[in-house]
């Protein structure tokens, strides 16, 4: 949700986040100039009036973007410090995103988003259950949220856990609600932990019975998507090529 180099020539002297030059909507306002400049840091949060003007495909494409950004090593500087200050007054995060908890995949940072950007929820294997449903809820229905996203690695540890159905305290409940997806993925090689492939292929299927389980679990948020207020999506983090693969 920041700007790149090639964008730079649009965004010298002004103070708009580049969330609003991604969507080409600062552009229209008359917000931007044409001085160029090598790099940019962008101090403000993202505003309501920012915001709001944003359609749930605008900041999909946005974090598509960042993504391309962190993947060229071309991301923008982030003035953490402002962005902490200003949303001190007040947070109005452009979408919602439930992650796994995995170090490599720390979702703000592969998609070059800032503080007040977005709101995150984090648990192994990026299962959703009834507080995270909640959470969501009030991220989209109360705080303006307009994208849930669900987002899935691979080789990721806790579906290689649940593949080889591993037991051990409180993980074994978690791991248990993974286990749908193991069953529902159809492979027809080796279906075992060590197999990068078939975790990778469970991987997948746990976020799009996720996103199932998010629909069934909420109709408020079924409520908004119907209504076209926000999109319910799905994507893949692939740790090695640093890519996230966005798909409905």
């Amino acid at each position: 949700m920041r700007t790149t180099p090639a964008d730079s020539s649009h965004l010298a002297h002004t103070t708009r986040r580049s969330f609003l030059k991604s969507a080409g909507i600062a552009t229209a306002a008359g917000l931007l100039t044409a001085a160029p400049s090598p790099k940019l840091a962008y101090a403000a949060a993202l505003t309501k009036v920012e915001r709001d003007k944003l359609t749930p495909d605008e900041i999909i494409a946005m974090m598509k973007r960042g993504n391309e950004r962190f993947r060229s090593g071309k991301g923008t500087q982030q003035d953490v410090l402002a962005q902490q200050i200003a949303s001190a007054k007040g947070q109005f995060p452009a979408t919602v995103i439930l992650s796994c908890i995995d170090s490599r995949a720390p979702a703000e940072t592969i998609m070059d988003l800032g503080i007040g950007d977005a709101f995150n929820a984090r648990v192994a294997g990026n299962i959703a259950n009834d507080d995270i449903l909640g959470s969501m809820e009030f991220a989209c229905a109360a705080a303006g949220a307009k994208v849930v996203l669900v987002m899935g690695h691979t080789a990721c540890g806790a579906i290689a856990g649940a593949i080889d159905n591993v037991q051990l305290g409180n993980l074994t409940g978690l791991l248990a609600k993974i286990q749908p997806a193991v069953k529902a993925t159809s492979y027809p090689g080796d279906r075992s932990g060590t197999n990068s492939a078939f975790v990778d292929a469970v991987a997948r299927r746990n976020v799009e019975l996720t996103i199932e389980n998010i629909r069934k679990g909420s109709s408020v948020l079924i409520e908004l998507q119907a209504k076209g207020a926000i999109k319910i999506v799905g994507a893949m983090y692939d740790i090695a090529s640093g890519k996230v693969d966005f798909y409905a």
